[in-house]
């Protein structure tokens, strides 16, 4: 009863029982690490999905911006993939760029939504590494309480044998001699 007081307390007052579902709290953070786990990889997929279908559309928008203007020196599809993914990474060489309103409006949309999606990629990249490293930190920890265990434990074994009389640890352990005596020994 003293080890489970709270137990206790729950039974013998029906008001606390709902607070029985406090027990659920372990699992809860069990479930929240592989939830955790299969976010992050769903966000990478999302993420590169989403860069690529922004890419695409940017590049079918500005191209059909761009097109029909003579100034324009994006005036292919390849020319526009080129300049949309240069400039959805902050590369932007400037070896293509829009000329006219639409397009640069569309650069304006690509320019928000590549920085949006580096971002994410960065924070999510960023918390696998804070995560992994305060794994392998933990881990490392527990390995280092474990050793003082160990070393605690063989230091104990070492006072022992130290304080036991040298007489006994001459004797080999097959010898029983001394612990049974003979029956004649024992009448005289």
């Amino acid at each position: 009863m003293v080890r489970h007081w709270y137990d206790v307390l729950v039974l013998a007052l029906p008001l606390l029982r709902p607070l029985r579902l406090l027990r659920l709290i372990p699992l809860l953070s069990v479930l929240n690490r592989r939830a955790t786990i299969r976010l992050r990889g769903r966000v990478g997929i999302y993420v590169a999905g989403g860069a690529s279908l922004l890419a695409f559309c940017a590049a079918l928008a500005v191209l059909d911006a761009e097109r029909s203007s003579p100034d324009a020196n994006i005036s292919d599809f390849g020319d526009a993939i080129w300049w949309a993914v240069t400039t959805m990474t902050a590369v932007g060489y400037g070896d293509r760029y829009p000329v006219t309103a639409a397009g640069r409006l569309v650069a304006f949309g690509l320019m928000i939504g590549g920085i949006a999606l580096l971002g994410t990629v960065t924070a999510t990249l960023a918390s696998w590494l804070v995560e992994t490293v305060a794994a392998e930190k933990e881990q490392a920890e527990d390995l280092q309480v474990t050793v003082r265990r160990l070393e605690d434990k063989i230091d104990r074994l070492a006072a022992e044998s130290r304080k036991r009389p040298i007489d006994q640890d001459a004797q080999p352990d097959h010898d029983h001699s001394h612990a049974f005596p003979s029956p004649s020994r024992s009448r005289s």
